[in-house]
């Protein structure tokens, strides 16, 4: 008998791939209030508001999801106040409403963020927080909300997806694809940059191991790569992908006043120039998080770096 599986906000970035992955073994229901991405997906979307709580319990208490992802959030750094964030707070407080009555539910896995913490700091535990942004003190609320109810009676798990890309990704990791394809992008010369990234079909792979386990209960992980990968090594493979050579390079120094002029644009108006001072800095800082738990359970991931690559770059092709 097929699995019920619940996907809110499966018309988004990790959604959208989880659907691809569950869609031919499972009996799928995406909550969402945008049309899916994918458009083959609009047969499993319904659109469905989590601040809209009388709806959301009849939707989830009509499909009894035996499995539910819970994706949906606001993932913008755009917003000014905790009220923008209001679906990555109430919403969460919603859903476990949602789900009091649904009996035969296995299991929730909750997302959060890497941002909880601003990039760079490496927090002491799962309680440990440092976020630079309102997003992600909207995160931390989501966080509290989940570990301080007494309304769970599924197994669940808080994931915190590190920076994820692949097909049908957004800003900001599509652009980092397509600034290469235009030639637009410059790596610091001679900085090495390790960064604990995360191709979402791994990710969804990771996912889908955590059904088949329950050691990782009322736990706090996070969702990337297990291996780091060298920024200008893999700017290098999207480029071969593209052109066949690699990209180039200038002083850091450059790519510094570059992203000043970056940020002088933003603010008269130009929406996404290709290099700001927060992308330049969010660049040249490391990132690591401690996976090896998520990793002992999972095992060895499906795609190396080189196959992520091209996959998505074959994708951006199409697209």
């Amino acid at each position: 008998m097929k699995k019920k599986i619940l996907v809110t906000g499966g018309s988004g970035f990790i959604g959208t791939n989880l659907i691809d992955f569950y869609k031919d073994s499972s009996e799928i229901l995406n909550i969402d209030i945008v049309k899916p991405r994918n458009k083959a997906h609009l047969v499993y979307w319904e659109k469905v508001d989590i601040l809209e709580l009388k709806n959301l319990t009849k939707k989830i208490e009509e499909f009894s999801p035996d499995i539910i992802f819970h994706m949906a959030a606001r993932t913008d750094l755009e917003g000014k106040t905790l009220q923008a964030y209001e679906a990555n707070t109430t919403g969460v407080k919603n859903i476990i409403s949602a789900i009091e009555n649904v009996e035969n539910l296995e299991k929730i896995i909750f997302a959060s963020s890497r941002l909880v913490c601003e990039i760079g700091y490496e927090p002491k535990d799962e309680f440990d927080y440092k976020p630079s942004t309102i997003y992600g003190e909207s995160k931390i609320i989501g966080e509290k909300i989940v570990r301080e109810s007494t309304a769970l009676q599924a197994d669940w798990i808080l994931v915190r997806p590190t920076s994820l890309w692949g097909p049908w990704f957004e800003i900001p990791y599509k652009n980092f694809f397509t600034s290469i394809k235009k030639k637009l992008y410059f790596h610091p010369k001679g900085k090495e940059i390790y960064k604990k990234f995360g191709f979402v079909l791994n990710s969804v792979y990771i996912l889908d191991a955590f059904l088949k386990d329950s050691s990782l209960h009322s736990k706090t992980v996070y969702l990337s790569d297990f291996k780091a990968l060298e920024v200008g090594h893999w700017a290098n493979l999207i480029s071969q992908d593209f052109h066949h050579k690699n990209t180039k390079q200038l002083p850091y120094f450059l790519l510094k006043a570059i992203a000043v002029l970056g940020d002088l644009a933003k603010k008269g108006g130009y929406k996404n120039p290709p290099l700001t001072t927060f992308r330049l800095n969010n660049l040249v800082t490391p990132m690591d998080f401690n996976t090896l738990e998520v990793q002992n359970i999972v095992g060895e991931l499906p795609f190396t770096l080189r196959q992520a690559t091209k996959i998505t770059c074959t994708w951006l092709k199409e697209h």
